[in-house]
């Protein structure tokens, strides 16, 4: 896979709802859960991974190995949200012991709960089958010729973990 542009806008004509979905400031996690009557946690994976290419300049430097977590939000049965999360094996604190303990809770009940976690700024990109995280989000929910992410680094003094939040079409019927 080549180099992806992740940019700090969005761009091109969007669905309101998903535009409000793709610039929320807090929590997903959160919003979902006041969006729908059963919200779930599905944990699809966690373990030792190499970052994707256009990961290489987030918190997992260079292509090395980092822990990788991948997990589905539903809501009343339907998968919304696809989440892909990379932290470096070289983090020493709190991070990689909180990560290995989620389960299938969310990690953004902790991003946002914890005291002294900074989200840096978030980064959109639309998605289409040749990138890594369309195939994986596809295979999860229904898809569409393209799906919009976003990413952004959070971190706790010097450690920081990359989130990134591909929205699958299901995503459009929450309000």
């Amino acid at each position: 896979m080549r180099r992806s542009y992740w940019r700090a806008g969005l761009f091109g004509r969007l669905d309101p709802v998903l535009r409000s979905w793709l610039t929320e400031p807090d929590s997903l996690t959160a919003r979902c859960q006041r969006s729908c009557v059963d919200f779930r946690v599905r944990l699809l994976r966690y373990d030792h991974g190499r970052p994707l290419a256009d990961e290489a300049a987030g918190c997992a430097r260079g292509r090395q190995p980092a822990w990788v977590r991948e997990v589905v939000l539903e809501c009343d049965g339907h998968p919304v949200i696809f989440a892909h999360t990379t932290l470096a094996t070289t983090a020493k604190g709190h991070l990689p012991r909180w990560m290995a303990g989620l389960g299938n809770r969310s990690l953004g009940s902790l991003l946002f709960s914890f005291p002294g976690f900074r989200r840096e700024a978030i980064e959109y990109l639309r998605l289409d089958h040749r990138h890594p995280l369309y195939r994986r989000a596809a295979a999860v929910g229904a898809a569409s010729p393209t799906l919009w992410a976003r990413r952004s680094l959070h971190c706790l003094g010097s450690e920081c973990v990359l989130v990134t939040e591909v929205f699958l079409p299901e995503i459009s019927r929450l309000k």
